[in-house]
């Protein structure tokens, strides 16, 4: 059902909604980006719809709302243990199309993968309901088409913002009281039909040509270009990696807390071991591990998509400016050389 709605009306029913909902959307922070006279657009608690940024992508996912950059997992002593706490409310996430795939990827790999079931996590997805942003044109960065990733059924509430107010589409039936006042529409979310930008994402036939792509040289570019900085997987809304440490309060090391923190699998010493082992210790290994697990690993663990939703974020936090369609692009060219070299033999 769809309905016509003032923002005066909005922030009404915005206000009526934090009751039981932390209301959670992309943000706009004047003078906070990462250059002079910049604004940084990422998630944040919201109370009015003015507040949404709907004109420009986010720089960082919603995923940030679910696992942030940093927290607490649980408190210790000597003794016992106290697990942190959660929000009491539920969490209603604007979010576009690309976000709602990620989100999935997200939930695949915390409560799926190795069937075990990430409590941390698990507790906050619950929480969740979705509000999904029509994204009807695409920004220069973004190659969701190419992905599959550019339209999603499932939302709980759709939006369109408009001049003088939203057009909004009700699916979940708890939120049906919120808009029985307002006028009925005729809304349904409008999606990007086509990117500028295009990737072409190869199939690996075999062990085989993948044992060959490894080590292929077009990685060795990266050893030169990418800096290990790690702003492309903290940008990403896929990228699922962490590490914990234990913070010690007191001098005898008996009181603390464990906390997650997003790490970078971009950084050199991520895979550094005990007994001095490491693994990947180029810049060319690190992109190469990246770029397989986000179109051939993911899907060749889940057998159904890539991982990569084409948001196009690493792309524009990338102080290289290094195009991760580019070298798919490239990847797919070794891929055909690879296979013909093998046919010739």
């Amino acid at each position: 059902m769809g309905y016509k709605v003032s923002f005066e009306e909005a922030n009404k029913i915005l206000a009526e909604l934090q009751n039981e909902y932390e209301i959670w959307a992309p943000k706009r922070f004047v003078g906070k980006g990462r250059y002079s006279d910049t604004d940084l657009v990422k998630y944040a608690k919201i109370n009015t719809i003015e507040e949404v940024e709907y004109k420009k992508k986010s720089d960082f996912p919603a995923k940030e709302v679910l696992t942030p950059i940093t927290e607490s997992l649980f408190y210790f002593t000597e003794d016992e243990f106290i697990e942190s706490k959660a929000t009491n409310k539920k969490l209603l996430i604007f979010m576009r199309p690309c976000d709602i795939h990620a989100q999935h990827h997200q939930e695949r790999i915390y409560l799926s993968n190795g069937n075990f079931e990430d409590m941390y996590y698990k507790r906050m997805n619950e929480k969740v309901k979705i509000v999904m942003m029509e994204c009807a044109e695409s920004w220069d960065t973004c190659f969701c088409v190419s992905m599959g990733t550019n339209k999603a059924e499932d939302y709980s509430l759709a939006v369109r913002f408009g001049e003088d107010g939203l057009l909004v589409d009700v699916k979940d039936q708890d939120f049906a009281g919120c808009f029985e006042n307002d006028e009925k529409a005729d809304f349904t979310p409008d999606y990007v039909k086509e990117n500028v930008l295009k990737v072409t994402v190869p199939e690996i036939p075999n062990k085989d040509v993948l044992t060959k792509l490894k080590q292929h040289p077009m990685w060795n570019e990266y050893n030169k270009r990418c800096i290990s900085c790690g702003a492309c997987t903290i940008a990403c809304s896929t990228c699922t990696c962490f590490t914990t440490t234990d913070i010690i309060y007191n001098e005898n090391g008996r009181v603390g807390e464990r906390k997650r923190t997003s790490a970078s699998c971009q950084i050199k010493g991520f895979t550094d071991m005990a007994g001095g082992m490491s693994f990947r210790n180029t810049a060319g290994d690190r992109m190469r591990y990246k770029v397989l697990h986000k179109f051939h690993d993911y899907k060749a663990r889940f057998k159904d998509y890539d991982m990569c939703v084409g948001c196009g974020r690493c792309m524009e936090r990338c102080p290289e400016l290094i195009s991760i369609v580019a070298t798919v692009n490239k990847m797919s060219k070794a891929i055909d050389e690879i296979v013909a070299e093998s046919d010739k033999a």
